[in-house]
């Protein structure tokens, strides 16, 4: 495997690659933008725990003095911890900026899937993705992540699209390119804070050995792009749904109001909620990070085992 000349692989990472171990790529916007330090730092470390308990290597991915990172020491994830939003957002049209300026770069799904690709891992995990906003319709955005599943051959597991979204546009514009959205024991797409949102995903997969078999066959097959897996919050965690919307809408005509838009839209509307909700949104969105750092450890290995 020969990497890319800009990436460094953690020694464990790149031995579990190169041996044909199971290993899952994970974000690291969530630690500088998600949530407040010292939280950010124990949640980081507690996915990366979760993935080791079942059968997987951990890769934190980040951008760090202008090098992409596949797989961070506990000291560079507590770096962005106490960093936090001082570090920039990076979606793909940053990198070769950060790069050629020796910056250090958050990456979100987006960025994730590409480095994860560069470094040869194939399952992620994160918490919700990025999709077609609300009103969308004038505004065009649109968020970069749903572009790169069309074309990164790396499979997602997450929580479905965040609820702040217009969730159906966001089915239909996956489906224009192409990516299979999977239900990990529904048939419904999960609305990252609550189980259900009215709409349907293309496939239920009751087992991460079915999950595998799956992606393996997309693989197998060449096709371009990857493969998004939305697992439901689990039952005791999910919000109710009449509060999370409430808080949803409320957010977002405050977000209206003060001409907040592009890629400040969502930090800010997940604050929004996190501070309407009491902190009740903050609590789920961990329970449900873990739920699916679960899975992808689990499918992982699943597909390492093919």
């Amino acid at each position: 495997m020969e990497l890319n000349k800009y990436l460094d692989v953690n020694a464990e990472v790149l031995q579990a690659v190169r041996e044909g171990k199971p290993v899952v790529a994970l974000e690291s916007t969530i630690i500088s933008h998600g949530m407040p330090y010292p939280q950010n730092v124990e949640t980081a470390l507690n996915v990366e725990r979760i993935i080791r308990e079942n059968g997987a290597v951990p890769a934190t991915i980040a951008i760090i003095g202008g090098r992409l990172k596949a797989g961070l020491t506990p000291e560079e994830i507590e770096y962005f911890g106490k960093k936090g939003t001082a570090i920039a957002k990076a979606s793909r049209r940053d990198l070769a900026a950060l790069i050629a300026r020796g910056e250090d770069g958050a990456t979100t799904v987006t960025t994730t899937m590409i480095i994860a690709h560069m470094a040869g891992i194939k399952i992620f995990a994160t918490g919700g993705i990025g999709g077609v906003h609300r009103g969308a319709e004038t505004t065009m955005d649109i968020s970069a992540d749903l572009e790169e599943l069309a074309m990164t051959p790396v499979m997602v597991v997450c929580a479905g699209a965040k609820s702040i979204l217009d969730l159906g546009l966001t089915l239909e514009y996956l489906e224009t390119h192409g990516v299979p959205v999977v239900g990990f024991g529904t048939k419904e797409l999960p609305a990252f804070y609550t189980r259900k949102s009215g709409f349907a995903v293309d496939y239920e997969i009751d087992t991460p050995e079915e999950l595998a078999k799956m992606f393996k066959a997309q693989s197998d097959l060449g096709l371009k792009g990857g493969m998004l897996v939305t697992n439901p919050i689990p039952e005791e965690y999910s919000m109710d749904a009449d509060v999370i919307n409430k808080a949803i809408d409320n957010a977002i005509a405050e977000a209206v109001s003060l001409g907040i838009h592009g890629k400040e839209t969502t930090p800010f509307l997940l604050a929004k909620i996190k501070d309407l909700t009491g902190g009740d949104s903050l609590a789920s969105n961990i329970q449900l990070v873990y739920n699916n750092a679960r899975l992808a450890a689990k499918t992982a290995k699943a597909y390492c085992e093919l």
